[in-house]
């Protein structure tokens, strides 16, 4: 049973298709994208359902791709109570964009989502957590009062990293009315291990999972998890000619993760990250944001 003592935990939900992750595009052009099944409809709508038997709320990072072909689906998570975020347009790695790049991707899907729902989208996340830092500035100056990207963890082929942003703060302020919300980690020194969700989540045994998660939240600090669509759905394509790495971080055991997805909303609390981050200014005082450089344009 969940400790009522403990911080609520945030769940979050990336919601791209299974063929734009980046694992596959080695195989996947993306000019192929509308020609491919999509399945991001009938995946998230079983995450929907699973939520609401667990009385859970979300935050749904979505991309702006699906939200224009998916419009009624964005619409339904709203109206669930789940909080809409961006995920961006085009699911383009930040530092393979430019600014202006990045600031079109970025501007574009908030326009969508907002249009689609009469709400302020007030939170971001990076594809892949490919977060940098001259990004920061052009998501405040587009309206958003937090980003979710930085995964303090030990070095990854794609994550980005923020100067001053390590795991002994899962929540802080970078600017002024700008703050980052920090995927979970099991704190080791100025790093940790990753435990926020995706392949290590899948590959962990639960029992371990949920000890690592009560850890973080004994701690008096929040837990911030996440999951894609395409997790809970073994029947997906399988393709070929992709090298060991990202055939072993796509596909490894799809077939279980349903089912400890389930275990683990039943395990604790769980809310928006919005809710978290509103919770987590009331309780700490303002401290000086984190200077950040600015963008170099």
């Amino acid at each position: 049973m969940p400790n009522p003592i403990n911080p609520p935990a945030a769940m979050s939900v990336d919601v791209e298709d299974w063929f734009q992750v980046e694992n596959l595009k080695p195989v996947v052009p993306r000019a192929s994208w509308d020609s491919r099944e999509s399945r991001v409809e009938r995946n998230t709508m079983r995450i929907l359902e699973l939520l609401e038997k667990s009385g859970a709320r979300a935050t749904f990072f979505i991309l702006g791709w699906v939200a224009e072909r998916q419009p009624a689906l964005v619409r339904q998570i709203a109206a669930g109570g789940h909080e809409i975020a961006s995920h961006g347009y085009g699911h383009e790695l930040l530092y393979n964009l430019s600014p202006d790049e990045f600031r079109a991707d970025v501007e574009r899907c908030k326009r969508i989502l907002e249009d689609l729902i009469g709400q302020k989208v007030r939170g971001y996340r990076a594809p892949s957590f490919s977060i940098t830092d001259w990004a920061v500035s052009i998501l405040q100056e587009l309206g958003f009062e937090y980003d979710s990207s930085v995964f303090p963890t030990v070095a990854h082929d794609r994550y980005g990293r923020l100067p001053g942003v390590d795991g002994g703060r899962p929540v802080l302020e970078l600017r002024p009315g700008f703050f980052e919300v920090c995927i979970s980690c099991v704190p080791v020194g100025s790093r940790g291990v990753p435990w926020g969700g995706g392949g290590y989540f899948r590959m962990a045994p639960y029992a371990l999972w949920r000890a690592g998660v009560r850890r973080i939240l004994r701690t008096g600090t929040p837990y911030l998890f996440y999951i894609h669509p395409w997790e809970i759905d073994p029947g997906q394509p399988r393709l070929s000619g992709l090298g060991t790495v990202n055939r072993f971080r796509h596909y490894v055991n799809l077939d279980r993760s349903e089912e400890r997805f389930r275990s683990l909303l039943a395990d604790f609390r769980w809310t928006t990250v919005g809710d978290v981050l509103d919770q987590w200014k009331r309780r700490v005082p303002s401290r000086t944001p984190l200077a950040a450089s600015q963008p170099q344009l």
